[in-house]
């Protein structure tokens, strides 16, 4: 233990600031041992987890506003809910407007339409992996530009999807992102889902961290109108704070998901009585078979802490991140280059009189430093071109001197370096 305890990543620790990272919590812990304990096939069975499960997605849909008939599964993160939902969303729309089986035939059939997904430039790279993994290729998704809120441009975004049309495309997806990696961006639900109806198209959400602010008391209206969506896709390890993997992927129509998911084999049918009653029943709704009991940490999570309590953390969050920004803009030495919009803001150390290519040079030195100091956490991003110190606050356990101490090590780190590059 003495050569794997000092060795974490860290992200447990209340100045980890890192990407978006989990951090979990006792509760969290002691309910992934009972779950591997208890041991249970999660593909479905008449049994006690399988009736936790269904409970758990039956809140998570009330909770995100969704349909009570709505279909949903646990799965281990949002890149694997993202592309759950993206395959439903082929599936469906594919089958309904040009009569085309994809699950028959496949999209290297002569007959296959060439598909199209739409999303801002600031989208998480999972779709790049869901287009090649579907088969669709990369150039299937439409990467469409955004505004000055980092938010997608409507009017591009219809011009590019007409345009396609007209080369004989088929556009059949529109992505809203609901809090972006580099600065927690969320575009307009609304305009989204009036142009996904314009064009008959699936709107799906990619909600990994930011639709969890749904719960939040004073943030929820900036993700109003994620429920319009038909499907949406979000983790609980991160804002949820509970321990990896959990994540969710709602479906608002069930039945478009069994029918994508859902398969025929003669020793997986269902039985009237014993155990076998629904023996597939979420093994019908993802590509897993043989799946874990997640659902127990999320279900005693929520008895134990509320959907209110995890809002209150949730805006807690939120508030550092704007009191974070306040605190750069009080010190010369930093700048702001995206303000808090959720839980994320983006910064770099400046020097008077040094070029842009110098202070990203000087940026990453700090940010190494500041990693390799211990004092805290922070990551990377791009920002209008330029490199930014990335603060993202996703931890119940950072108190607002976790922040201060967080800018004095950028503080001392950059006239560290500037003081060494002048020796």
């Amino acid at each position: 233990m003495t050569d794997i305890l000092p060795y974490p990543t860290g992200n447990q620790h209340p100045r980890f600031f890192g990407w978006v990272m989990g951090n979990g919590t006792i509760t969290g812990m002691l309910a992934d041992m009972l779950a591997s304990g208890m041991n249970p096939h999660l593909a479905g069975y008449d049994q006690s987890a399988s009736l936790i499960e269904k409970q758990v997605i039956a809140w998570l849909a009330e909770l995100m506003g969704f349909p009570p008939e709505s279909g949903g599964l646990l799965v281990s993160g949002a890149t694997m809910a993202n592309i759950n939902g993206l395959t439903v969303a082929r599936n469906s729309e594919v089958s309904a407007l040009t009569d085309f089986d994809v699950r028959e035939h496949g999209l290297g059939h002569p007959d296959a339409p060439r598909l199209a997904v739409y999303g801002s430039d600031q989208i998480h790279s999972w779709v790049y992996k869901a287009c090649e993994t579907m088969g669709m290729g990369r150039q299937a998704y439409r990467s469409i530009a955004t505004d000055a809120d980092w938010r997608i441009d409507i009017d591009a975004a219809r011009t590019r999807i007409q345009a396609d049309i007209d080369a004989g495309l088929h556009p059949f997806c529109l992505i809203a992102t609901v809090g972006t990696v580099n600065t927690g961006a969320i575009d307009d639900m609304t305009a989204m889902r009036e142009l996904a109806d314009e064009f008959g198209m699936w709107l799906h959400v990619d909600g990994a961290f930011g639709s969890m602010a749904a719960l939040a008391p004073e943030a929820a209206d900036l993700v109003a109108g994620q429920e319009l969506a038909d499907s949406i896709a979000f983790d609980l390890h991160k804002w949820g704070y509970m321990p990896f993997e959990a994540a969710c992927v709602l479906v608002r129509d069930g039945t478009s998901q069994t029918d994508t998911y859902g398969s025929e084999a003669s020793y997986l049918n269902g039985m009237t009585g014993g155990i076998a009653v629904g023996i597939t029943d979420f093994a019908d709704r993802g590509l897993q078979l043989s799946r874990g009991f997640r659902a127990l940490k999320v279900w005693m999570s929520l008895k134990e802490q509320g959907s209110d309590c995890l809002g209150q953390v949730i805006q807690q969050n939120i508030d550092q991140a704007a009191y974070l920004e306040e605190l750069v803009r009080q010190r010369p030495q930093l700048e702001v280059l995206s303000g808090a919009t959720l839980n994320i803001v983006c910064l770099r150390y400046v020097v008077e009189g040094m070029n842009d290519d110098a202070l990203d040079q000087l940026n990453r030195d700090i940010l190494v430093a500041v990693q390799e100091s211990g004092a805290a956490v922070p990551s990377q991003g791009i920002i209008n071109g330029r490199f930014a110190i990335r603060v993202c606050i996703s931890n119940h356990r950072t108190t607002r001197d976790d922040l201060v101490i967080l800018l004095d090590a950028i503080t001392q780190e950059g006239r560290s370096a500037v003081s060494r590059g002048g020796e």
